[in-house]
């Protein structure tokens, strides 16, 4: 613990927060966070952590587990949002070490169950392709959105894709589940896929495989990963989703919908985190706008299930976010003239 700190119980803290808050945001969504920031009281007390200057990682994550027996898990990713959010708060006020909030990872949520409001849209999936079509085309961020929305496949499929699984004959790319050598697929065996892209789909990331800033890596099990990072290895998933993250950001091809500037914004710049922008988009998020940008073209559902590979129960329940009269028009286009 830094001597810096000053002590703070978490009641008082909590209270400070939810003062601070209070101006600036509606009542009902003060008084979800105050209901969210209970359990976290809870479970200080049941810990009989009196200080906040005490909290650690390892105390985060003890608090995680706790948590996620009692709530679902799209409860439990909202509930430690706020805890988020509050942790960087106090953190300013010199009651926590800074970047603490970082350390409280919430676990990764079941296929399609965040909520389907939160998804890329295809005019603005558009703008950013085209943005980084112009100007920084053949990037790793190009050719990873590229990938992403063409394909609507998941982070952990992408980064298990090699440079050799791309086949430029038939322009589409093999999809492997090789847990043996790190790169496991949500779905096992039945997630192994041939994925067609189209040639100017393919050209993007058949460029990118020769675009001289990309580094050229061979990992410990003898693959050549198609997104690699400066270190040598293949990207992670927390990797692919920062870049997903940024390379999204509104500002970064178009005005700020947030009125916000380069010195104010809390998602830009060298100490900023980029999750924090309001209209940031996840890797997720783009699979779900490709989902139902590929429904809304009337590509049959169940060519979306397999080559999505997610089945048609989870595909409807939790990925397709077109709007009722979405949906009419495309039945419309079965119908007798």
């Amino acid at each position: 613990m830094s001597e810096d700190l000053e002590h703070l119980s978490p009641e008082e803290g909590v209270e400070r927060f939810i003062r601070h808050r209070e101006p600036s945001i509606r009542e009902s969504s003060l008084q979800n966070t105050r209901t969210r920031l209970n359990a976290f009281l809870e479970w200080c007390d049941e810990r009989e952590i009196h200080n906040l200057n005490e909290l650690s990682g390892r105390d985060l994550s003890d608090f995680v587990a706790w948590r996620r027996s009692d709530v679902a898990a799209i409860t439990l990713q909202k509930q430690l949002s706020s805890v988020r959010v509050a942790l960087r708060w106090w953190a300013d006020i010199e009651a926590v070490e800074k970047g603490l909030a970082e350390k409280l990872h919430a676990p990764e949520l079941p296929d399609g169950a965040e909520s389907r409001d939160v998804f890329l849209s295809p005019d603005r999936a558009k703008r950013a392709l085209e943005y980084h079509d112009r100007h920084h085309y053949a990037s790793r961020d190009h050719a990873l959105l590229a990938l992403l929305w063409r394909t609507g496949m998941r982070r952990g499929a992408a980064r298990a894709i090699d440079v050799n699984d791309l086949d430029g004959d038939d322009n589409a790319v093999y999809v492997e589940h090789r847990p043996e050598t790190g790169t496991g697929l949500k779905n096992g065996d039945d997630g192994t896929r041939w994925v067609y892209l189209g040639p100017r789909w393919f050209q993007i990331l058949d460029d990118y495989v020769s675009n001289p800033d990309r580094p050229e890596v061979t990992d410990e099990h003898g693959r050549r990963p198609l997104f690699s990072t400066q270190m040598g290895t293949r990207a992670s998933g927390g990797s692919i989703y920062k870049w997903v993250i940024r390379a999204l950001h509104p500002c970064t091809y178009a005005s700020c919908p947030h009125d916000e500037t380069p010195e104010t914004c809390d998602a830009r710049g060298r100490d900023a985190v980029p999750s924090r922008c309001p209209s940031a988009r996840s890797p997720h998020a783009v699979r779900r706008g490709a989902i139902t940008n590929h429904l809304n073209a009337e590509t049959a559902p169940e060519t979306v299930s397999e080559r999505m590979d997610v089945s048609l129960d989870v595909l409807y329940q939790h990925y397709d976010a077109r709007t009722e009269r979405e949906k009419m028009a495309v039945r419309q286009q079965d119908l007798p003239k």
